[in-house]
């Protein structure tokens, strides 16, 4: 599945992967139905279960440190490939200034060998922690050093060497990849870009796009900003030569009012936040995404005008992880039933 381009990145084909990305939250308040870090993993393996139950392609999440929130993705991914058959499973980010690159493939690469090659994993300097330099407490100093991890970790889960044996153990001195190995896995490696200039250096280094959630920049919409800055990477990727086709993914909030309940949570908000918003983050202006709330025939013709929607081959669905299992299984189903053939998804 997924869109095809030729040499012109004309569009091929409009079949889309569609998976869920979840923030993980937690909280024990009134009306939330994950109340503490059990909850919210034993519910993430579920609701990957249900996802691929109800025909979704993919289970993602986010990675935060020092919240509330999913912070080591590896177990909980490899916990949803024991469950799962079908399914990808990813990180819509991993950030990369917490992470040992070498450790981290190895993870990866047990965790690939169990979904019996699924994941894909998002990776990239990731957004604001609440804890002040957060990384220098993991060890990593200055700025975490996250393009140089990113480089290291996508090589090594490619096999290259990143070590030279010690002759006393080996008898020689010859170079070391990290083992386990699983192949391929180097091209299911994403990164987060949430610019243009950095979708331009993920294409030139090879990995797959995962536009952010957030995009610094301004335009008319984040739909028309991320369409540029995919039409950039998808220029940068065809001058790099890289042999293969990328992928890229764009997540959005689309909540169809299909049932009483999803009136009752969400109708009040869809004139709400029906429109993209700007803000401040690292001192720069980003925009942030709309929301997409309404009857499936409605989001139809919404998403239909969504630049970035049209031109990305994976959808990420935000999802409201502290509604549970049922009320985001029935969401995705939902957008894969009523929404996703409507607009020649499926």
């Amino acid at each position: 599945m997924g869109q095809e381009y030729g040499a012109a990145g004309a569009v091929a084909s409009v079949v889309k992967r569609i998976g869920f990305l979840s923030f993980g939250h937690y909280q024990d308040v009134p009306g939330s139905l994950v109340r503490d870090a059990g909850e919210a993993y034993r519910q993430a393996v579920e609701l990957a279960v249900a996802a691929e139950e109800v025909g979704a392609d993919g289970a993602f999440v986010r990675v935060h440190h020092f919240a509330p929130q999913h912070s080591s993705p590896i177990p909980l991914l490899s916990a949803m490939a024991a469950r799962t058959s079908r399914i990808e499973l990813g990180t819509g980010v991993i950030d990369m200034r917490y992470e040992n690159p070498l450790y981290l493939a190895e993870e990866a690469a047990v965790a690939d060998l169990i979904s019996e090659g699924r994941l894909q994993l998002g990776i990239s300097r990731g957004s604001p922690e609440p804890a002040d330099h957060g990384w220098r407490a993991f060890g990593y100093p200055d700025d975490g050093m996250p393009r140089d991890k990113a480089e290291l970790f996508l090589a090594a889960v490619g096999g290259a060497p990143v070590v030279m044996s010690d002759p006393a153990m080996t008898g020689q001195s010859r170079p070391l990849a990290i083992d386990p190995q699983s192949p391929g896995l180097d091209e299911r490696i994403w990164w987060g870009a949430g610019s243009r200039d950095t979708a331009v250096w993920a294409a030139e280094k090879g990995f797959n796009l995962m536009s952010s959630t957030l995009v610094f920049g301004e335009s008319t919409s984040l739909g028309d900003l991320q369409a540029e800055q995919i039409a950039a990477y998808r220029e940068a990727w065809n001058a790099a030569g890289h042999e293969r086709s990328p992928r890229v993914s764009v997540s959005r909030s689309i909540i169809p009012l299909v049932t009483e309940e999803d009136h009752h949570y969400f109708g009040l908000r869809a004139q709400a936040e029906s429109r993209d918003q700007v803000g401040i983050i690292d001192n720069a202006k980003a925009t942030f995404g709309r929301s997409y709330i309404g009857e499936p025939d409605e989001l139809i013709e919404q998403l239909a005008d969504d630049a970035a929607v049209a031109d990305a081959d994976t959808l990420l669905i935000t999802v409201p992880n502290q509604l549970g299992v049922d009320f985001n299984a029935r969401l995705l189903e939902s957008i894969v039933k009523h929404v996703a053939p409507g607009l020649g998804w499926r």
